[in-house]
């Protein structure tokens, strides 16, 4: 006679497989996560819990419309574009390079924008 698993042990490990999944999903690096949130309050004074807290949502709004490896690339174009002299002429004249520094400006204006943060200081 062949037996099954009792129905809440089925419900738990549905549940764990799409919390998992969504877990993948948004796998960005704790380091850069800290690093995201830390540039985003200097960015943006005001008081510390509240804008880690803001900062923190942005981030978690970034990862959720973004492939880690693609925030890394536009994330290090649109910094590379405010490299002053040569080295940053480089980038700053490369048009493919343009239009991803402001894709990445857009979508994080959307983030703080979804967050309350305010994108005058920036």
């Amino acid at each position: 006679m062949k037996t099954s698993p009792p129905h809440s042990l089925k419900f738990f490990l549905g549940a764990l497989l799409i919390s998992s999944a969504a877990v993948c999903a948004n796998a960005f690096p704790t380091l850069d996560r800290v690093l995201y949130v830390l540039e985003c309050m200097r960015a943006h004074p005001g008081p510390q819990f509240e804008m880690t807290s803001k900062c923190s949502c942005a981030l978690d709004a970034l990862a959720n419309e973004l492939k880690y490896d693609d925030y890394v690339t536009m994330s290090t174009v649109s910094k590379a574009m405010s490299i002053g002299g040569e080295r940053g002429g480089a980038i700053r004249d490369a048009p493919a390079l343009e239009s991803q520094a402001k894709s990445y400006r857009e979508l994080q204006t959307k983030v703080e924008k979804g967050c309350f943060i305010n994108s005058k200081s920036r």
